[in-house]
């Protein structure tokens, strides 16, 4: 789907997913929370809203900054390893995790947070001429300003430049495909394998990011990986990772690749400790068992849990000190040199030697004159 992008930032956006539910409230349509909207008010994401008896965006070409990060800080550890990647989100999330680790941006409601004008060619040019090899929608959830994320994709398209989306997969079938056409890789916030966790704490339905995870292994060319932070007491028990893992195997096979990720006490949830490293190695542990190859450990130091080993021989293909690459044991195209084996994702020629650099940009200073 492709809209006709303006040349500056609107005040608001026509959107399509949405249709009338009665004479006064019509339904917003872009993801399972079907905020039912008089005139004048917004969804629960705040950047969709009711206007003139549609439903609008809000937030179309404005950001709340941008920094060039490692692409391994998504984290995306099989998609073009060591190269940079421009990041940026706006304002607001549709869903409401209580545990929220970038909640100063995504449980903004003052518009004036975005503070930043990115209209999608000045991104994509901006990243090309930064040496990104990718674009990232991230920090809060890209779904629910899509139209801007799917024209920013676009653009990048053109320039030659992937588009990467960091989501929690809350969304509707339609604008799922429409979303997903579009982006090249894709890291899925697996919040937990529990429905009791999923309503108590994030105000959403395990079974629709379910069902994302299926479609976008299933029927669609994205590179996936699945991110899960895990909350001491919340979602670390053994039975709830073996059930999680085995899921993950038999429904999307062997190969999407699994971060464990450390929570730290924040937003509405600081009673609750730091997960503890060896948290992180037991539920890495867990999946490894349950058959899936490429499992990783992040927040914390741990090279062996960062590193990627060949399932085939246990060599260490790809060796990581945080964000930083070592030993690189591939070929151009990400075979094994010690047995051969492919290794799953998107590999070009050698890593990238970006590192573990935050490179904070304003983007006038890096458009052509």
């Amino acid at each position: 789907m492709a809209s006709v992008k303006p040349q500056t930032p609107p005040a608001h956006f026509p959107t399509k997913y949405w249709h009338a539910v009665d004479k006064d409230r019509i339904q917003c349509d872009l993801c399972p929370r079907a905020c039912k909207l008089h005139e004048g008010q917004r969804g629960l994401c705040y950047v969709r809203g009711r206007e003139d008896d549609q439903v609008m965006l809000y937030s179309y070409g404005r950001s709340s900054g941008f920094c060039v990060d490692p692409i391994e800080k998504k984290p995306l550890n099989h998609f073009y390893p060591g190269s940079s990647v421009l990041s940026f989100g706006t304002a607001g999330c549709n869903l409401a995790c209580k545990f929220c680790q970038n909640w100063d941006m995504s449980k903004s409601r003052e518009m004036d947070t975005l503070a930043d004008s990115a209209m999608p060619d000045t991104l994509a040019e901006a990243a090309s001429n930064l040496g990104c090899k990718s674009v990232a929608f991230t920090y809060n959830d890209p779904v629910i300003f899509l139209e801007y994320a799917v024209d920013t994709a676009l653009a990048c398209e053109h320039h030659g430049i992937n588009s990467v989306a960091v989501t929690a997969g809350y969304i509707c079938d339609q604008p799922r495909q429409d979303f997903f056409r579009h982006m090249n890789a894709v890291n899925v916030d697996l919040k937990a394998f529990s429905q009791r966790f999923y309503k108590h704490l994030c105000g959403a339905d395990l079974d629709a990011v379910l069902d994302t995870l299926r479609y976008l292994k299933h029927e669609t060319q994205c590179w996936l990986e699945i991110t899960t932070l895990l909350i001491p007491d919340e979602n670390d028990s053994d039975a709830e990772l073996e059930e999680m893992t085995q899921w993950l195997f038999e429904e999307l096979g062997a190969d999407v690749p699994l971060h464990f990720s450390a929570f730290h006490p924040d937003w509405k949830m600081r009673d609750k400790p730091h997960t503890p490293a060896a948290t992180l190695t037991r539920a890495r542990r867990i999946a490894l068992d349950a058959g899936l190859n490429y499992v990783y450990t992040g927040n914390v130091h741990d090279t062996a849990g960062s590193s990627t080993y060949c399932p085939m021989c246990d060599m260490r293909v790809i060796e990581r000190d945080w964000y930083e690459l070592g030993a690189w044991q591939l070929d151009g195209s990400g075979h094994c040199l010690n047995c051969g084996h492919q290794i799953p994702g998107m590999f070009q020629g050698e890593a990238g030697n970006w590192g573990a650099k935050r490179l904070p940009v304003r983007l006038a200073n890096h458009l052509n004159p």
